[in-house]
C-alpha cells in the first residue's frame, strides 16, 4: 500500500495509448481529488516515473514500449509504487504473469469503473482519496 501523507493529494499516473480510453480514465478520476498525470506509452511512463515517482500507476499493458516485461521494468524504477494493470488482451496466464511481475491489481477491459476506482482508493490508503 502507498504511503501518501494525510492531506496530500495522491499523484496517479494514467498510462494508455488509446486517446479515448485515456481521456475516459482521466474524466472518471477527475472528481476524486487525485493529481492526475498522463502518459501515451511505456516510454512516456518511464520518463514520468524517473522525473517524479507517482503514488500509483494505472496502466494499459499492450501498447508501444509496453511488452511482456513492462510491469517488471516499472517495478524496477518504482519499487514501492502500486501498479494497476488494465488490458483488453488478457487471459488467466497473462494475469498470473503480470501479478508475478509485480502488479498489485489486474483488470480486463471493458473495465468496471466503480471497481477500478475502489481498487485505486484501497491501494492508496487513507488520506489520499475521495473519502478522506
Amino acid at each position: 500500500m502507498s504511503t501518501v501523507a494525510k492531506g496530500k493529494a495522491a499523484v496517479v499516473l494514467i498510462v494508455e495509448d488509446d486517446r479515448e480510453m485515456r481521456s475516459l480514465l482521466c474524466d472518471e478520476f477527475a472528481d476524486t481529488g487525485y493529481q492526475l498525470r498522463e502518459a501515451r506509452d511505456g516510454d512516456e511512463a518511464f520518463l514520468a516515473v524517473l522525473q517524479a515517482v507517482p503514488d500509483l500507476i494505472l496502466t494499459d499493458l499492450r501498447m508501444p514500449a509496453g511488452g511482456d516485461d513492462y510491469v517488471s521494468r516499472l517495478r524496477t524504477v518504482a519499487p514501492r509504487c502500486p501498479i494497476v494493470v488494465i488490458t483488453g488482451f488478457g487471459d488467466l496466464r497473462l494475469k498470473a504473469q503480470v501479478l508475478k511481475a509485480g502488479a498489485d491489481a489486474y483488470f480486463d477491459k471493458p473495465v468496471r469503473l466503480a471497481e477500478l476506482k475502489k481498487c485505486v482508493q484501497q491501494l492508496l490508503g487513507d488520506g489520499s482519496g475521495p473519502d478522506s
